[in-house]
């Protein structure tokens, strides 16, 4: 394993590159695709675990400048199943569309399935991070390891620049 980096040792693409793509099931069962959504701006966040305390700030903050992100589609991806992330979407009025990758390739892809280390205990698990994406499917920013507070306003400052 690379230091930061997936078992397969992919890390998370930089500005510039091209968005991994994926096909996961959404919090109603719906299979979504990345490229079912060229033509906008997508912020793709990955995170642990749907509500926990993080997880909960990080998509509450996102839930709460959704009204001031335009056009851009805002999509969380974590290991939960898509009913554990349905009534994580109901019980914070989320709006947004929670993608169930419980096997972690999407992770994988992204660089952001690493090892981590809790009381001593290693495991592997979701680094939380996120990504903007252009119209393109092009990365036009890359946070990764961001805080659960700082993703909305990374989000709002980078599309004031873009």
């Amino acid at each position: 394993m690379t230091q930061g980096g997936s078992p397969q040792g992919a890390t998370p693409p930089a500005a510039g590159k091209r968005a991994p793509a994926f096909y996961l099931a959404d919090q109603n069962g719906q299979k979504q695709r990345l490229s079912s959504f060229k033509g906008f701006k997508v912020l793709v966040f990955f995170y642990p675990k749907a509500d926990t305390p993080g997880c909960t700030t990080q998509a509450c903050g996102l839930r709460d400048i959704a009204g001031e992100v335009g056009g851009t589609v805002i999509l969380g991806i974590s290991p939960d199943e898509p009913a554990k992330l349905a009534k994580f979407d109901a019980k914070y009025e989320l709006g947004f569309t929670l993608l169930s990758d419980p096997e972690h390739k999407t992770a994988e892809k992204y660089g952001v399935w690493v090892e981590k280390n809790m009381y001593g205990r290693k495991y592997m698990g979701v680094q939380r991070s996120a990504f903007l994406i252009n119209e393109k499917g092009t990365v036009a920013a890359s946070w990764p390891k961001i805080s659960p507070k700082d993703t909305p306003t990374k989000l709002l400052a980078a599309l004031e620049s873009i």
